[in-house]
């Protein structure tokens, strides 16, 4: 593929099935519970930054979009199509995984509400909770105590409930804080002061660079944040956790 290509590979194998357990499922299922729609025309959702896109992309069975925003694509187990904005990039994946993936993860579709069962991904953990994190969370380094704040916003308090749930179920558990309200009307939660963000900022992101499942920007902003927390030098966790993500569980 020539330089002038914006578009480039991942190393990432499109998903035979996306109802498929597998490292990259739980990654693309999580970006779409977090910030995305699903309808009985097909699935929606958005990331952030090239490297996320690429991923989720990929994973779909479609190429990344190019900067004139024209949309490049390739024959696919799915009928996939990514589009860049000035801001953000959106992915479309039209047609039966949506009704699918309702009816497996209990997902919300056309407005309805979601379930939200994650069982089948709890050998990959760290790859859902990613997709979580990158898609509905946010970080930021608190200057009066020098620590990292991590916090989960979405309007859907049972997605919430369920992310919950996931993160006190991971190894090493992770506690939170209660569900409470935003002023604009929707819920969020963050992890209790008590949480180890340092080691679930390594256990999240172990093997991301092998993999190329995760958006580069949260991945550096949460790293940067936890550096500058405990005082460890730039680039201390770009070295860490070079488990490849694929075919990777839980503990390992």
């Amino acid at each position: 593929m020539s330089d002038a290509d914006p578009a480039h590979e991942t190393g990432i194998e499109p998903a035979a099935d996306l109802l498929d357990a597998t490292p990259e499922t739980a990654y693309f299922w999580g970006r779409v519970a977090g910030d995305g729609e699903m309808t009985t025309d097909g699935v929606t959702t958005r990331a952030g930054d090239e490297t996320a896109a690429a991923a989720l992309a990929a994973v779909a069975g479609t190429s990344r979009v190019g900067t004139d925003h024209r949309v490049e694509s390739r024959e696919s187990a799915h009928d996939a199509s990514i589009v860049r904005f000035e801001d953000e990039y959106e992915l479309q994946v039209i047609g039966a995984p949506a009704e699918r993936a309702s009816a497996a993860f209990g997902l919300p579709i056309d407005g309805q509400p979601g379930g939200y069962r994650f069982d089948a991904f709890r050998e990959h953990r760290p790859q859902l909770l990613r997709g979580l994190l990158e898609s509905c969370g946010t970080v930021c380094f608190r200057e009066s105590s020098a620590s990292v704040g991590v916090s989960f916003v979405h309007e859907d308090r049972a997605l919430l409930e369920t992310v919950r749930s996931q993160l006190s179920a991971a190894t090493p558990h992770v506690p939170t804080d209660d569900i409470a309200e935003t002023s604009s009307g929707g819920y969020w939660f963050g992890l209790a002061d008590a949480a180890d963000v340092a080691g679930f900022a390594e256990w999240v992101y172990a093997g991301s660079d092998a993999s190329g499942l995760h958006s580069a920007d949260r991945r550096a902003k949460l790293r940067r944040s936890v550096e500058r927390a405990t005082g460890a030098d730039v680039g201390t966790l770009d070295d860490v956790g070079t488990l490849d993500d694929v075919g990777t569980q839980e503990g390992e």
